[in-house]
């Protein structure tokens, strides 16, 4: 397995040329850190924890690939390809194609390149608001990535320009009322005398558009042929052990970083974890889904 160094994918040889390296399989990895739109914003995960609980966001991310019509030769762009369980079916569909997934970080990457090992895929660390590419891909796939964005205009145009003319934007994220009750929830924890001093001053690291918000910042980024879509996706988790495993990896990892106290933290989730037990059906999460599509010219 090679690894390529960010001079190499800076050079003309990668960027601005439009082509991708399509020889032996292998794998590149940045030794060097990538520019990060925010860097107030970690990128890092619990990344075999995420492999291990990300069946909701695989299940929304299939039927997102369901809906692509493949010839099979395709050069395609994964933007934000997590561990790569998605990945490996896209590149089950391209036979005679190419997959490059993008992510900013590093601890979902390893977890990608150990899962993808063998396959015929290339790994980048990259902040999807400025890819290192420009019209190097036919088609640009990205599931529960987004919303973790929280410029989207600056997001569609660097997308954009990593497409080939014609080329298509396929993609689903949170949207419109996404985890609106257990937001709510979090907010009202977040201001009592036992978590304010760490959470008072937290702003929120995702952002969730509408659809009609979305489709005006994609024609404003250049895409044509335009749609867009919110639809109702709850997740229901087994138990409360689940629901706090889930709840403090995936979804509010963010926030326990400024709890300083392993102790307070623990307390934090099993609050909310109490509150979710009483919910109907019991440990629901309320899942929204902003689907995405467009074209270039």
């Amino acid at each position: 397995m090679k690894i390529w160094n960010w001079d190499w994918l800076q050079s003309k040889a990668f960027y601005r040329t439009g082509k991708i390296c399509t020889g032996s399989t292998y794998t590149f990895l940045l030794h060097v850190k990538p520019s990060v739109s925010d860097p107030g914003q970690s990128r890092e995960w619990n990344s075999s924890v995420y492999h291990r609980l990300s069946q909701p966001q695989v299940s929304w991310g299939r039927r997102v690939l369901s809906r692509l019509r493949l010839r099979g030769d395709e050069q395609l762009l994964d933007a934000g390809c997590g561990t790569g369980r998605l990945t490996a079916e896209l590149i089950a569909a391209l036979p005679r194609g190419r997959v490059v997934g993008a992510d900013l970080s590093r601890n979902m990457l390893m977890e990608a390149r150990d899962h993808l090992r063998g396959a015929h895929v290339s790994l980048v660390a990259a902040d999807l608001l400025h890819l290192p590419f420009e019209h190097a891909f036919d088609g640009i796939v990205s599931t529960a990535a987004f919303h973790w964005v929280l410029d989207h205009h600056r997001l569609f145009v660097s997308l954009r320009r990593a497409l080939r003319p014609g080329g298509w934007l396929h993609a689903q994220c949170g949207g419109g009322p996404n985890l609106a009750r257990l937001r709510n929830r979090v907010g009202k924890l977040a201001r009592t005398s036992l978590y304010a001093p760490h959470l008072a001053l937290f702003t929120e690291p995702w952002f969730f558009a509408g659809d009609k918000q979305a489709a005006e910042m994609l024609r404003q980024a250049g895409f044509v042929n335009v749609e867009t879509s919110v639809e109702a996706a709850p997740a229901i988790l087994d138990d409360a052990q689940q629901y706090e495993e889930f709840v403090s990896n995936i979804i509010l990892h963010a926030h326990l970083r400024e709890i300083p106290s392993e102790e307070l933290r623990k307390k934090f989730v099993a609050e909310l974890t109490a509150q979710a037990a009483t919910d109907d059906p019991p440990y629901s999460l309320d899942y929204w889904r902003l689907n995405l599509s467009g074209s270039v010219t």
